[in-house]
Formats: structure tokens, C-alpha cells, sequence
């Protein structure tokens, strides 16, 4: 059984996380979110249950996530420095401001000293791009990042929601400049969504990146609440950002997931969650909860330990149509080496998938 306070390092760097990081997009949302009364609840089951990485960011509610959580630890001295607190700055732009968001200098330095205001903290452990700015150089946003690392106003770096491309020659540019090395990616995966697998992942283990994955449930539709004959369910705050999903593809593999759940005695969402987890690239799954309850319930996932059968049935009915050549790589060359495949003579490893 996984428990919270079983520690990992994110990717190559000393930083030691939980299996599960609490998201906060909804913290401070008294209407479909969490009030900041249940927030600090939700804080207090985590953080007393051993997890140690909150994560927010400055888009969240336009800042009031990250207000909610320095209310919470200004109220709690003490419990600031044994955690791992995560924030993100905006890659794409804010109304009315032109410099207001983006991945350029002035953007960053503003943005950064705004969420330490918002979490009252003179430092963030972790500073994620939120998304990739294609209008600023990646020469930029990197030193800039290293410029904030070095002036102690943040420790680690990660890039969210960003291409591969990008992170493979933002973080080799910090590597062959000296600079602070990127620790982490942050992407969508879960059942539905599972893309990242054909280049990201490659970028990952190459150089040694953790993967924090947002969205295990796709937005809820993996704990079962949607149907064939039920794709607007009462009560669903996400049903907009599922409405995407509800496809045929989408319900067989609910199909197999519930039927794989029923043989485990776990719910949908705990199996969907452990799937996440047993995922070898993966270093700490981000997610949610409205209620401490559904905290409970999402953190019941760590007891579920889905055997090889049960995986290899999940993986055969979720797998995605990945782009060149990763489908090729993936499927093709297996073929080559079972059948022994030879190169002017000489048995090749140039097809090894490993």
C-alpha cells in the first residue's frame, strides 16, 4: 500500500514529494468550488494524512486560490517550511495589459513577487510555467527563471502544459549554460487522455524530468458519474469540461474500468487514480476535492494496487494514436526484434523500445 508520507525526488533534483500533490484551483470558490472554510479543512485532512505538496497558481480564481492558502499558513506558523508549495506563473496573457502575463522577463518578475504577496511566503519551492508563450524566446524565460532561483525568491523549476520540443531545448539550454535545471513537467494524462505518452515521456526520461500529471479523472468522467444515457449529471460541477468526452470511445473504456473496479471491490475513481500512479513516469498525481469527503475518497486510491492483468486491460483499451514517429516506435519495432531483425547481417538494436 502507498501512503503519503512514502517520499519521492522530483526528477533529478533533491526535492522530496508526496505520491499525491492537493491541487487548489477551486480553493476560495464559494459557489462550485471550496469556501475558505472547507479549504482549510481539505488542508488540514492532507497535510495531517503526511501528503507535503500544495499546488496553485496565479490564474487560479485570478489569485484568490493562492490568497486562501497564505491565509491558512499565516493562521499556522510552522507549517510553512516542511512544505513543498507550488505556484505557476501565466503564459498566456491578462486583459488589458499587454505585459500583464506571458513567459517574458517583466512579465515573470511581476508575476512572481505578486503571488508571494497573494501567499505570504518570501519564497515559492516550486515555479511552474503555466503554459507555453510563443512570443517569448525560451532563452528568456529560462534565464529568468535562473535569475529567481539564484536570488532565493523560488528553489526548483518545472513547465506546465508546455511542447516537447520546448522542454527538451529549455531545459539542455539551462544544462549547457549553468543554469538551474528544469525538475519537472507538468501535463494532462488519465485514461482518456494519454498523448503526453508519445513525446513528452520520451523528454522525460531522457533527462530526468518528473511527471506531476493535473486531471486524473478527465474532469470527473472516470468515477462513473457519466453514462451513455447520462451525459449531464445533477450536480456536476465539470460538466462543461467533460462535454469533449462524451463520445462512444470514451464509455468503452468506462466499460472496462468499471468492470476492472468491480473485480478489485474498489470504486472507479480510486482505479482510475492508482492507474495514474503505477505509470512509471510518473512522480506525484495532482488532484482536487470540493469536500474534505471527496478528499477521503480520492485518497483511498493509495490502498488500490492494480495487478498486470487488470493493467494490461486498461492499457489495451485506452491506448492512443500517438504521433510520428512514436506509433512507430511503439508498435512497429517490437516487430523487428521478434523476428529477429538483422542489419547488413548484424543483429540491430537500433529498434530497441527500452
Amino acid at each position: 500500500m502507498t501512503q503519503l508520507n512514502m517520499f519521492r525526488t522530483l526528477g533529478r533534483s533533491g526535492l522530496r514529494v508526496s505520491p499525491v500533490t492537493l491541487g487548489t484551483m477551486i480553493f476560495g470558490d464559494a459557489k462550485s468550488g471550496a469556501d475558505e472554510g472547507t479549504s482549510a479543512a481539505i488542508l488540514d485532512r492532507y497535510l495531517d494524512a503526511g501528503g507535503n505538496v500544495l499546488d496553485t497558481a496565479n490564474a487560479y480564481l485570478a489569485g484568490r486560490s493562492e490568497e486562501v492558502i497564505g491565509a491558512y499558513l499565516a493562521k499556522r506558523p510552522g507549517k510553512r517550511d516542511r512544505l513543498v508549495l507550488a505556484s505557476k506563473f501565466a503564459g498566456n496573457l491578462f486583459p488589458g495589459d499587454p505585459n500583464g502575463g506571458g513567459a517574458g522577463r517583466k512579465a515573470i518578475l511581476d508575476q512572481v513577487e505578486a503571488s508571494l504577496r497573494r501567499l505570504r511566503t518570501g519564497y515559492l519551492d516550486l515555479y511552474w510555467q503555466h503554459n507555453w508563450d510563443r512570443h517569448t524566446p525560451l532563452e528568456e524565460t529560462i534565464s529568468t527563471l535562473d535569475d529567481l532561483v539564484r536570488a532565493g525568491k523560488i528553489r526548483y523549476v518545472g513547465l506546465s502544459d508546455t511542447p516537447a520540443w520546448a522542454v527538451a531545448r529549455m531545459a539542455t539550454i539551462a544544462q549547457l549554460r549553468g543554469w538551474a535545471n528544469v525538475a519537472a513537467i507538468q501535463v494532462e494524462y488519465n485514461l482518456l487522455q494519454r498523448t503526453v505518452e508519445g513525446e513528452l515521456w520520451g523528454v522525460a526520461r531522457e533527462l530526468g524530468l518528473g511527471v506531476t500529471p493535473w486531471s486524473p479523472l478527465a474532469s470527473g468522467v472516470l468515477t462513473g458519474k457519466y453514462t451513455r444515457e447520462n451525459t449531464s449529471p445533477e450536480g456536476s460541477g465539470r460538466t462543461w469540461h467533460a462535454a469533449r468526452r462524451m463520445k462512444e470511445e470514451t464509455f468503452v473504456v468506462l466499460d472496462v474500468l468499471r468492470r476492472v473496479s468491480d473485480e478489485l471491490g474498489a470504486s472507479m475513481a480510486a482505479v482510475a487514480l492508482a492507474w495514474v500512479r503505477q505509470q512509471r513516469e510518473v512522480t506525484s498525481t495532482i488532484f482536487g476535492a470540493r469536500t474534505v469527503a471527496q478528499l477521503d475518497a480520492n485518497l483511498d486510491s493509495l490502498e488500490v494496487a492494480i495487478p498486470d492483468e487488470q493493467l494490461a486491460e486498461l492499457d489495451a483499451v485506452s491506448r492512443p494514436q500517438l504521433d510520428f514517429p512514436a506509433d512507430l516506435l511503439r508498435d512497429v519495432a517490437p516487430r523487428y526484434q521478434q523476428a529477429g531483425a538483422t542489419i547488413n547481417g548484424v543483429e540491430s538494436s537500433v529498434f530497441s523500445t527500452d
